[in-house]
């Protein structure tokens, strides 16, 4: 999983992980944000989701210690991160203010 992480965050593109858990109730209510948002941002975003429950290892590379946690990557650099579930309209601009 790790060489294949570090090559998807080191795309030119935004890539933004979504750090989740299936028994976090937040978690569940981002998910359909999250899907507003790519349906507006289309392919200048790519979010990918990871369960910390089955990437323990990644999820402590990136210190995750509350989920829902978004982290924003660009060309492998970390450029934005929030714990807790944002609107939508909040997280398009954090977006569009990195493209």
């Amino acid at each position: 999983m790790k060489t294949n992480f570090s090559t998807i965050i080191g795309s030119e593109k935004l890539i933004l992980i979504d750090f989740f858990a299936d028994w976090c109730g937040p978690c569940k209510a981002l998910a359909p944000i999250l899907k507003d948002v790519k349906k507006e941002l289309g392919d200048q975003v790519r979010i990918i989701k990871i369960d910390v429950d089955k990437n323990q290892a990644l999820a402590a590379q990136y210190q995750v210690k509350g989920v829902p946690t978004m982290v924003l990557f660009k060309n492998g650099k970390q450029q934005w991160r929030e714990s807790g579930v944002l609107q939508k309209n909040n997280i398009i601009s954090v977006l569009k203010a990195h493209i």
